[in-house]
């Protein structure tokens, strides 16, 4: 694709973010991001948000933030999948041709929604919602059905999520947590067997930002230096049903991804990186067996995933930011050594229903 991101900005994120309304935080954020790629707001064409109404606590929640998220007198469209889904669509609009200069903004402030009842206030009302079926639930039956068939016990998922705690510890634009010893983690409560409260991210705050432009905008304005170039984008939407099948088959992960690499015309070999949304210790185990499947063996989440931040609507687009720090070198301490070529995964929906790949090449 002729797609560049030129700008970026993630929101210091906090696990309550008290001192600022959802306006200043996604304000903040946007006017950061076009400071980064060095472009005033009125340049920009269109405007693509990524939000949840239910989440934000509002009903049609862009009509509040879209200014604050640069989209006055702008084209605005509004994706309600996941923050990566609104960078693919983004993207898109610039691939047609009738945009040049755009911004990809999403953002959740998740301390003011009870995530847990927009979940089970999305379930079928007749026959799945009256069970008390929610996220926590799902996942939990999304980890018993991979545990079951790829064998995965206790101690590999406890293990697991202690290693992101790890290396979340040195990112820096994570929160700052200590790393919970394993025995906090193996003796935490249950959840939803075998899922127990220390194998789930934790969800914070945040927001994030990207500015992206085509090549032709690109090469009548040399001032703006394109950061990462999006070379391939994939994504696929799964069966609602948590059945056993589709639980473990993990289809939708395997279909994301193989697509954009195509669309990249690269093959999992040369993957330098993979920015996985784990929402769990069983999602990141499951989702690295698909990609030693895949024949490939990239970092894994460097900065800790969603162990670092977890803005739960917007993580995918954050490991969008994430992604393209790692490919210009500009990551810090968990920067992977030379890293040209990783992707970005957003997932959605209960129990990785729906899942979202992007490829970023270093510009």
């Amino acid at each position: 694709m002729d797609v560049f991101v030129v700008g970026l900005a993630v929101h210091p994120p906090a696990e309550r973010l008290l001192d600022k309304r959802l306006e200043e935080m996604v304000f903040d954020t946007t006017h950061a991001a076009l400071q980064d790629a060095g472009v005033r707001r009125d340049e920009i064409d269109h405007v693509t948000i990524a939000a949840c109404d239910e989440l934000d606590g509002r009903s049609i929640s862009s009509m509040l933030l879209a200014a604050p998220a640069g989209a006055y007198l702008r084209d605005e469209i509004k994706c309600t999948d996941s923050g990566l889904t609104g960078l693919c669509l983004g993207a898109l609009r610039i691939a047609s041709g009738v945009f040049d200069l755009g911004l990809v903004v999403s953002w959740n402030k998740s301390s003011e929604a009870p995530v847990e009842d927009v979940m089970r206030m999305r379930c079928d009302p007749f026959y799945v919602r009256p069970i008390g079926l929610n996220m926590s639930v799902a996942d939990g039956l999304f980890a018993q059905s991979v545990a079951d068939a790829f064998g995965f016990d206790e101690d590999a998922a406890n293990g697991a999520m202690f290693e992101n705690y790890r290396r979340a510890q040195s990112n820096p634009r994570g929160l700052v947590r200590s790393v919970p010893p394993l025995e906090s983690i193996a003796g935490s409560e249950f959840v939803a067997a075998p899922l127990r409260r220390g194998h789930q991210a934790p969800i914070t705050d945040g927001a994030v930002a990207l500015v992206i432009a085509s090549g032709q905008w690109l090469s009548l304005h040399p001032r703006v230096k394109p950061r990462a170039r999006i070379a391939g984008i994939g994504w696929r939407t799964e069966s609602y049903s948590v059945g056993r099948e589709r639980l473990s088959g993990l289809a939708g992960f395997r279909g994301a991804m193989a697509d954009a690499l195509r669309m990249a015309g690269c093959a999992s070999g040369e993957v330098d990186l993979v920015e996985l949304d784990s929402q769990t210790a069983f999602h990141h185990l499951a989702f690295a067996r698909a990609l030693r499947e895949a024949d490939g063996a990239p970092a894994l989440s460097p900065g800790g995933g969603p162990l670092a931040q977890n803005p739960y609507f917007c993580t995918g687009l954050v490991n969008a930011a994430e992604c393209v720090l790692q490919v210009t070198g500009a990551a810090g301490l968990v920067q992977v050594p030379e890293a040209r070529l990783g992707i970005a995964h957003g997932c959605l929906g209960f129990a990785q229903q729906g899942n979202v790949a992007v490829v970023l090449e270093r510009a």
